[in-house]
């Protein structure tokens, strides 16, 4: 599938791209606040971009948009403003984060003035339908979301996109399929609007309740030592199964941060996303064979994503040298 990768202000570019003619839009745009003194930070997207998404979407198209906490507020009332259905919001949560807090002395140790952070939230919403889910989704291959091709099954292998009740498979590309009954036997986990990053500090979180899930056990872990948790996403874990033990109520989607490799070595962007964590959204909302906008692609890992699940690609970049970066990583994404 081909990659357009545009060098250029995301608004005057996507002015210049036809109504309809994008499936999703996934993208990490700048979160409003000055990150690292950063002048393209210095505040989040405008309604007008937003509205170009819009445009550019076809009906029912589904955009996933990360934010800050401090800043999701605002982030979400101006795609609402151009004229988005807000459908939800994921919740990407990581126990790597460090607080910036100012803490005080003598009389007041022990006070501060921040939380450590630990969460990224990710705004769901979708271009209006026309008429019916089914009825857009048999048109434009939009307008439904792909739980399925989303699940992770219980041996923690990817599962079939569609089935119908019966367990038949039909072939990827047969958009019509999309609002056929799912099949409801050992087809995995319903996907959650939580996705964490199995560290000790979010897993901890959670209470240890009765279930029939999976220990994982990391393979960064010494050998032996068990974690435990429901769906994965990536192969950081391997599943092994202890069906009726007493696990951890954390049973949602695991996605740690980027790694130093997956930023690839010239990768000089602060704010790079795991490349699993984006091809689990690239693939959760666009059809088979569909094309992912990025109008805000930095080092590229939409593209990246988008590459890997077999989707073609338009990512826009502003800043010059994150667009050669954006360039060298998607194509090394093509070529492997």
């Amino acid at each position: 599938m081909e990659s357009i990768l545009l060098h250029g202000d995301c608004l005057e570019v996507l002015r210049t791209l036809p109504d309809n003619s994008v499936d999703s839009v996934v993208t990490d745009p700048p979160y409003g606040l000055s990150f690292m003194g950063k002048k393209w930070d210095y505040d989040v997207p405008c309604s007008e971009v937003w509205a170009e998404c819009l445009r550019v979407l076809k009906p029912g198209g589904h955009l996933l948009a990360f934010a800050g906490t401090r800043t999701q507020h605002r982030m979400a009332v101006r795609i609402e403003d151009a004229g988005f259905e807000i459908r939800d919001m994921i919740a990407w949560v990581y126990g790597s984060g460090f607080p910036k807090s100012h803490n005080l002395k003598d009389d007041w140790q022990g006070w501060g003035t921040a939380l450590k952070p630990a969460l990224e939230p990710i705004t769901v919403a979708r271009k209006p339908l026309i008429g019916t889910v089914a009825e857009n989704v048999l048109a434009h291959g939009t307008g439904a979301m792909n739980i399925d091709g989303c699940r992770v099954a219980t041996n923690g292998e990817r599962v079939p996109f569609f089935t119908t009740s019966g367990g038949q498979k039909f072939g990827v590309t047969d958009h019509r399929q999309q609002v056929r009954q799912a099949g409801t036997s050992d087809v995995g986990r319903w996907p959650a609007n939580l996705i964490h990053d199995g560290s000790d500090e979010v897993v901890g979180l959670f209470p240890e309740t009765p279930s029939a899930g999976r220990y994982t056990k990391s393979l960064e872990r010494p050998e032996g030592e068990k974690r435990i948790f429901g769906s994965v996403i990536g192969a950081n874990t391997r599943s092994n199964a202890y069906a009726g033990e007493t696990g951890s109520a954390a049973r949602f989607f695991y996605c740690a941060k980027a790694s130093k490799k997956d930023r690839d070595e010239a990768n000089t962007h602060p704010t790079v996303k795991p490349t699993d964590l984006m091809r689990y959204l690239c693939r959760l909302v666009t059809p088979p064979n569909g094309t992912v906008l990025d109008p805000f692609m930095g080092s590229g890992s939409t593209g990246k994503a988008a590459k890997l699940e077999g989707f073609a690609f338009i990512g826009i970049e502003r800043e010059a040298d994150y667009l050669e970066i954006a360039k060298a990583r998607i194509e090394a994404a093509k070529a492997g």
